[in-house]
């Protein structure tokens, strides 16, 4: 393989002290000389590169303690560019602003009637945006990442027909056409396995699938550290699984007598309900609840049997191992994670009930462990994605061959 040319060599030198500055905080020279590996006329080059362009500038001084002045360190300017995550929801949206490294600097939130005309929950929504981008003193957006409950077609990148989402999609094409900055949606699921891959309970695996578990189920494939959405957008739609223990088969248009009947809101407050739990709770509060209240213990085998609360989480988890066992089937990912509301309110009881029920029915070993965000994955993991949109554009990229 030929050396890189002298301006390729400059962008990765560029690109590595920037990603060492992102991870670690503002640096010295003799630092980032320690850290890159690179000769240190290199890194005063690419230290005044960078400050040149506007990407880094001085931050301070060191504290160590030696004799002369303490040696400068070097940060990257955080407000080059501004971005906005959004988690769009059925019956709300919630929007976060932050400066180029992630850092929040305004949220708010906005409750919407599914039943209200689509054309109030657009205006309300872009007003909404408007205040939180004025509250952290941002004119104008670079990038923004939206996450919703439907399917993404990969070749276009709009959001497919899906019921429910009618001011979803007129949401986006506003946005698309209102802002200046870049837009990028996806799908809830694969924003929420972001968050997890990144930073949360998948932080050391390369290799995983998410399941979330809230109104309606979902999931999301990781394999080798990369989102695999399918070649219709639809990896993951695992409501649509036809399981033992459902009514019927799934449909084409609907999900409701699939995986979807089992383990839904709804379903599973029915479930806890049978299981002596209070009826007047909803499924997150009953699984709290169950939690809380006995559950924290393996269940079935321990003895004398489960109480009530043991048992509705023995139920639910068997109804999930059994989607799980079908994904694991096929792609045998090694781990598993139960993010959303529900997999999160059910935290590591419920994932240890799955785990040890999936091992009774597959050879295939695999980890199941409990979601770090919950429903807050979607919208930390949406800003993630702004967060990648905007440095891609603003940091230096490698020149292209020829």
């Amino acid at each position: 393989m030929p050396p890189a040319s002298p301006s390729t060599a400059r962008a990765m030198n560029d690109r590595l002290a920037l990603k060492l500055l992102q991870e670690r905080g503002p640096l010295s020279a003799s630092q980032l000389t320690t850290l890159t590996g690179l000769a240190r006329p290199t890194v005063a080059d690419l230290i005044q590169r960078l400050a040149a362009a506007g990407l880094i500038a001085p931050a301070g001084e060191s504290e160590a303690r030696r004799r002369g002045p303490n040696a400068r360190l070097y940060g990257i300017v955080a407000d080059r560019a501004h971005l906005a995550a959004l988690d769009m929801r059925t019956d709300g949206v919630r929007v976060r602003v932050a400066d180029l490294l992630g850092t929040q600097l305004a949220e708010a939130q906005l409750l919407v009637d599914p039943a209200a005309p689509p054309e109030e929950a657009v205006r309300g929504t872009a007003e909404l945006l408007d205040h939180a981008a004025a509250e952290a003193g941002v004119e104008r957006l670079h990038s923004v990442a939206v996450g919703v409950p439907g399917l993404i077609d990969p070749r276009t990148a709009r959001l497919r027909t899906a019921t429910g989402l009618d001011w979803h999609r007129e949401l986006i094409a506003l946005l698309q056409d209102r802002l200046s900055a870049a837009v990028r949606t996806e799908n809830e699921s694969n924003l929420a396995a972001l968050a997890e891959l990144r930073a949360g309970a998948a932080r050391d695996r390369d290799s995983f699938v998410f399941f979330w578990l809230g109104e309606g189920p979902g999931a999301a494939v990781i394999l080798d550290g990369a989102l695999r959405s399918g070649a219709s957008g639809g990896a993951g739609e695992i409501g649509f699984l036809p399981v033992p223990g459902a009514e019927a088969l799934p449909s084409a248009a609907t999900c409701e007598s699939g995986f979807h009947s089992l383990v839904c809101d709804a379903a599973v407050r029915q479930l806890a309900a049978e299981h002596g739990m209070d009826p007047a709770l909803g499924a997150e509060q009953a699984l709290r609840a169950a939690v809380e209240g006995g559950g924290r213990g393996e269940g079935v085998g321990s003895g004398e049997g489960p109480g009530p609360e043991a048992a509705f989480l023995d139920a639910l988890a068997t109804r999930i191992m059994l989607g799980a066992a079908a994904v694991t089937a096929v792609l045998d990912p090694g781990c598993l994670v139960l993010g959303g509301a529900l997999g999160h309110a059910g935290g590591a009881p419920l994932a240890a009930r799955v785990e040890r029920q999936l091992a009774e029915v597959t050879p295939l070993r695999t980890e199941v462990r409990a979601s770090s965000y919950g429903d807050d994955g979607v919208l930390n993991g949406a800003l993630l994605a702004a967060v990648d949109m905007a440095q891609e554009a603003v940091f230096p990229s490698f020149p292209s061959a020829g």
